[in-house]
């Protein structure tokens, strides 16, 4: 039986799909509990609609995630640190300090789509920012002693 899903079902699919469910799982658990409606061809009209409305976002976020992306691999960022002796520093980088310093050069970022260790030794350091889910800019940081 063809349902679309209004949700998320583990093992089946995510919300929005079109998928051949069993009938009996359809009829007495997706259509009753409103994870899914019934493939007929009003809705399979509807989906079509909804389909291509979710694409053409999809790619306006893509290509905003995409010029991000230049916009933050175009620049290296400085970051200041106290440290002692040997370049170690006392404490550490954490991706909130690199979120506060992206702010101040006007990139508002998530500090959880900040991929890195705590940067703990000064000199310049590689950092993956995922700006998509599949577009990950690379931050140049340098890390210089106060």
């Amino acid at each position: 039986m063809k349902v679309i899903l209004t949700k998320d079902i583990k093992g089946l699919g995510k919300e929005g799909d079109l998928v051949d469910a069993k009938p009996g799982y359809a009829r007495n658990f997706l259509l009753p509990k409103g994870h899914a409606i019934e493939a007929t061809p009003e809705n399979l009209e509807n989906w079509k609609e909804d389909q291509a409305e979710r694409k053409r976002i999809r790619d306006e976020n893509l290509a905003e995630a995409e010029e991000l992306k230049k916009k933050i691999e175009s620049t290296s960022y400085t970051i200041k640190g106290k440290a002692g002796e040997g370049g170690r520093l006392f404490g550490a980088i954490t991706n909130k300090d690199i979120q506060e310093m992206l702010k101040e050069n006007g990139i508002d970022i998530d500090r959880k789509k900040i991929e890195t260790e705590n940067i703990k030794s000064l000199g310049e350091s590689l950092v993956q920012v995922r700006v998509y889910p599949e577009v990950v800019a690379n931050l140049k940081l340098n890390v210089v002693e106060e």
